[in-house]
């Protein structure tokens, strides 16, 4: 008995250690996808406004030549797009271009195939509800949406929002004007892979 109940302390001890030591590890992994994900934001930003300040001090050169500046392309390096911002939600993320895995854990993707900034077409951009997109369900009709690129800030005035299925590829589908569609899995607070879209559709504001 004696040696069943020692062999049995040695079996826990060994479970709590083993637990303990899985706790911390999924804590330093965590912590270096937080770090990782403001890392690329901070770089991002800082790349976006150096690009910015180029255009700027070209476009005053061009003023004082008297020449039309050159038009800048619409993804930028290392597929930077721009920043999009609502000021009501305190929302402000770094859009790259695509939808992989990294590129979503550490910004919102412009969705390949869809419309970009200043363009007619629909503009559709992605993000994880869990991270970047989460203030997207206090969103209310008439939001205003900026989208800052290379080309200039744009502004959209949100005038829908629905869930749909992952399959309804319409909401992407261009219609002859100005679209913004962002795009996040639904219900918010589902935990593991969510089952339907939650679509916020906004129209460009001239």
């Amino acid at each position: 008995m004696l040696i069943r109940k020692t062999s049995l302390q040695m079996a826990l001890l060994w479970a709590q250690r083993t637990l303990f030591a899985g706790g911390i590890l999924m804590l330093g992994y965590c912590g270096f996808v937080l770090l990782d994900i403001w890392r690329f934001q901070h770089r991002e930003k800082q790349n976006l406004d150096r690009l910015l300040q180029e255009r700027q001090s070209e476009a005053a050169s061009s003023v004082s030549r008297e020449s039309s500046p050159s038009l800048k392309p619409a993804i930028g390096p290392d597929g930077l797009i721009g920043r999009m911002a609502v000021q009501r939600l305190s929302l402000s993320v770094m859009v790259v271009e695509g939808t992989d895995k990294t590129t979503l854990r550490r910004a919102a993707g412009h969705i390949i195939g869809t419309g970009l900034p200043g363009q007619s077409g629909n503009i559709g951009i992605a993000g994880h509800r869990d991270t970047f997109f989460r203030p997207l369900k206090n969103i209310q009709r008439d939001d205003i949406i900026t989208l800052t690129t290379l080309r200039g800030e744009y502004s959209y005035r949100v005038v829908s929002t629905k869930v749909v299925s992952p399959e309804s590829v319409e909401v992407l589908k261009p219609d002859g004007n100005e679209i913004l569609t962002l795009v996040t899995c639904y219900p918010f607070y589902f935990v593991g892979s969510a089952p339907n879209r939650f679509i916020v559709r906004a129209e460009r504001v001239t």
